[in-house]
């Protein structure tokens, strides 16, 4: 499935597979970003810092997010570009053994005035559990018109 703009409808919401948190994925996002602070590596020193142990990266939240997110394919055949996040929240910390997913919804959306695209607007959440809110952000990307 592919959406287009004239596809979207404000108000319209998705939600994507869960996927749990492991160590294994935190330590993978140290050695790819080059962040290895100690909140992320060393289970004593986070809950020295009030945490119930290491905790994951807030901007691997927020990439795991999009990663969800493409999961769903909403855009497989549509997607522009990304033109970037906005209210970036970081609400709780993320620990391994968490299961999250994302929720999103179409917010608003526009014609570009600069190419044949449109402009669209997304809330989206990473939760954990029924209602644990852990990030919300606003995304903007640029998709195509429908063929």
């Amino acid at each position: 499935m592919s959406l287009y703009y004239e596809d979207v409808t404000t108000g319209s919401r998705h939600v994507t597979p869960e996927h749990e948190i492991t160590t294994a994925d935190i330590a993978a996002f140290c050695r790819l970003t080059r962040d290895f602070h100690p909140l992320h590596t060393d289970d004593a020193y986070a809950r020295a810092q009030g945490f119930p142990g290491i905790i994951a990266h807030g901007l691997y939240g927020l990439a795991l997010m999009e990663g969800l997110k493409t999961e769903l394919r909403l855009y497989e055949e549509s997607s522009i570009a990304s033109l970037g996040w906005n209210e970036v929240r970081f609400v709780r910390p993320i620990l391994a053994g968490d299961v999250v997913r994302v929720e999103m919804e179409f917010t608003a959306k526009r014609q570009s005035g600069s190419r044949p695209a449109g402009i669209i607007t997304e809330a989206v959440r990473l939760l954990r559990g029924e209602e644990d809110l852990l990030i919300s952000a606003e995304h903007i990307s640029l998709i195509r018109l429908a063929p």
